[in-house]
């Protein structure tokens, strides 16, 4: 416990893998979207987690040719501890689940949040713009999973900020109020949309007395 401490216990460190989770970002990415982190933070983070072996730096082929971090398959296999870590934040009497999201804390939420009772039996795809990031949601049989990735054939499209997405999913505003004000659009089945918003749920608050 006391060495897993020391490879990711410094602040920011499990911000940046956070991050890295759906994919390679470049150093501007990340400082886009970690605001309150310094240029020296990050780097500093970035440096201890490579040489942890948890982040490797790499170029992308061309035309990109930018540097980029990424995780190593060692990094990647945070994902359980930052789940477990979430969904313990979520239980805080203080949670706030409108606050500003990064388009990939909101997917791990819905990783994280989803309702086995509510996808038991389901079969079906999703196809999510977040904030111009395109991505893939399918339930199989029960299971889900999301990742980047286009839905060419998929059941219904929503798009829209990770905060629109979180007032609907987390915090019961009405699907059809968000579409109606712009803050959603959905596209296809919109039963079908529904259904998707209603799959997760947050777990009750902890009782601190």
């Amino acid at each position: 416990m006391g060495h897993a401490l020391d490879l990711v216990g410094e602040r920011w460190a499990m911000h940046v893998v956070r991050e890295l989770m759906l994919g390679p970002l470049r150093f501007s990415d990340l400082r886009a979207v970690l605001p309150g982190i310094s240029t020296s933070a990050l780097t500093d983070r970035l440096g201890e987690l490579e040489r942890a072996g948890l982040v490797r730096r790499r170029r992308l082929d061309p035309p990109a040719a930018s540097w980029v971090y990424a995780l190593t398959p060692y990094g990647a296999d945070l994902e359980p501890v930052i789940t477990v870590l979430g969904r313990w934040g979520a239980r805080s009497p203080s949670h706030r689940p409108d606050l500003p999201l990064t388009t990939t804390s909101f997917v791990l939420s819905l990783r994280t949040n989803v309702d086995a009772s509510r996808t038991a039996g389901l079969t079906a795809s999703y196809a999510l713009r977040v904030s111009g990031t395109d991505l893939q949601a399918r339930v199989d049989d029960g299971r889900l999973s999301v990742g980047p990735g286009v839905v060419p054939d998929a059941d219904a499209s929503l798009s829209g900020a990770p905060e629109a997405f979180a007032g609907v999913i987390y915090g019961g505003r009405p699907l059809e109020d968000a579409v109606g004000a712009g803050d959603l659009a959905v596209g296809g089945d919109l039963s079908a949309a529904r259904r998707f918003t209603q799959l997760f749920t947050l777990p009750a608050p902890a009782k601190v007395d």
